[in-house]
């Protein structure tokens, strides 16, 4: 019987695996990156708390001493957001680079 025959197949199997979970891997490392989470959360945040700046009535503005609060609030989470998005956009997550096979 000869062993490596099987096991030749088996092992290139493997290799082919591993090669398909690594370019994932890589792809999962680009769409999960911190940035865009924290810049999206700021932007829909500051989306809405703009608006709740826009439409202030008079009585939210005199408990605030005339300052629209929510609207300047708003405005610098849709700044901080839209910095960590253009922040992204300029410098992308490099992955790793793929180990190379020493045959």
């Amino acid at each position: 019987m000869n062993d490596n025959s099987t096991e030749k197949p088996a092992a290139q199997q493997v290799a082919t695996n591993v090669e398909e979970l690594e370019r994932r891997s890589r792809t999962a490392a680009r769409l999960f990156d911190v940035r865009r989470i924290i810049g999206g959360l700021f932007v829909v945040y500051g989306v809405l708390v703009t608006l709740a700046g826009v439409f202030a009535s008079d009585e939210d503005l005199k408990k605030a001493q005339d300052i629209n609060i929510n609207l300047w609030t708003g405005l610098a989470m849709l700044l901080l957001g839209l910095g960590f998005l253009l922040w992204l956009r300029l410098s992308p997550t490099i992955p790793p680079p793929a180990p190379e096979d020493e045959e």
